[in-house]
């Protein structure tokens, strides 16, 4: 296929904060497809903050992203030319064909999906991977009883809606943490949460405790840093912590010493970091259910749409800033 290939390459690891000259934006060859490959046009580009830590040079559950590579994610495209059968152009499909406009997969993790079921970026999000993320973190780790308290932090967030959502779904209260009053006027209003908690308020634990009168027995972790501190004073025994995320950490310099982790023993609680492509055999249980409940309105989700994939270093770095309302995502075409 003809044409150029515009893409974003890591152009120099980040010491603490990511900066845009970190990035390198260029123009390539169109590449070429070989027997058993497919070439995909990118409509919509997933910012996650996993991205954060690939551009580290350290070990990791996943390989660093080579200085002059193409950084790594998942988009959502159309197959615009096959040479493998499972395929056919015209289909819509995620891949991790990384930050670029158009990309050639083998077939490995590619997934087909129905842009008349929902719109084509959610399966970046809520029916994505984000969306699995929260299900296998709050089902299978947190395991909501009806009645108790689920606390989530990032509520507003891709990860973070869909969880307490899920858990109100399970009949328990569902508390959400967001940064900012619109984000906690959204969490509650649109998305059904019982109360959120601005967690830049100076009496932050104040109007923590004053949500959870009975304690916390499910905290879905994003966050880390002070906020978690604030959780582990109020996290009742034999509490569930599936670890997610730790955002606030991914651009420090020298890590945050968690003061409260006598809590963890106190309360006999079980703390579980999770990486969800460990649970490949979960994907489609879960992809099934939220395709339906967001198909029929039970679970709502938002998007913070960022036009241009050029504008996508920028983007990324507002994401880890907390600047995002919502699913991050840039519209390629």
């Amino acid at each position: 296929m003809a044409g150029m290939n515009k893409q974003v390459l890591l152009a120099s690891r980040p010491q603490g904060w990511v900066k845009e000259s970190d990035f390198n934006i260029v123009d390539t060859p169109m590449p070429v497809t070989k027997q058993g490959e497919i070439l995909i046009k990118n409509l919509f580009l997933s910012l996650d903050p996993y991205m954060r830590g690939r551009m580290n040079d350290a070990k990791s559950y996943s390989a660093p992203v080579p200085i002059g590579g193409v950084m790594g994610g998942e988009a959502v495209g159309e197959v615009v030319e096959s040479k493998n059968p499972a395929f056919k152009p015209g289909d819509t499909v995620t891949a991790y064909t990384g930050w670029q406009q158009y990309g050639v997969s083998d077939g490995t993790r590619v997934r087909k999906v129905d842009p008349k079921l929902v719109p084509p970026s959610a399966y970046l999000g809520v029916v994505g991977m984000p969306g699995v993320t929260a299900w296998v973190g709050l089902l299978d780790i947190g395991q909501p009883k009806a009645g108790e308290t689920v606390v989530v932090a990032a509520a507003s967030g891709a990860v973070g809606g869909v969880v307490g959502q899920l858990a109100k779904m399970k009949g328990a209260r569902a508390i959400g943490i967001a940064g900012g009053k619109a984000k906690c006027d959204y969490v509650v209003k649109e998305l059904g949460f019982d109360a959120c908690v601005d967690h830049r308020m100076p009496d932050f634990y104040d109007q923590l405790s004053a949500v959870t009168p009975k304690g916390i027995d499910v905290y879905f972790e994003n966050v880390g840093g002070p906020i978690l501190d604030a959780v582990l004073r109020r996290v009742n025994a034999f509490a569930r912590i599936p670890l997610c995320g730790l955002i606030s950490q991914y651009n420090a310099t020298e890590p945050y010493g968690v003061k409260n982790i006598s809590s963890l023993l106190v309360n006999r609680v079980t703390l579980r970091g999770f990486i969800v492509s460990d649970h490949l055999d979960r994907w489609p249980t879960a992809l099934a259910e939220l395709g339906t409940a967001v198909a029929r309105g039970k679970i709502k989700y938002r998007e913070h749409v960022t036009q241009g994939l050029e504008n996508a270093p920028k983007a990324f770095i507002g994401l880890l800033k907390g600047e995002n309302f919502g699913k991050q995502v840039v519209k390629l075409t």
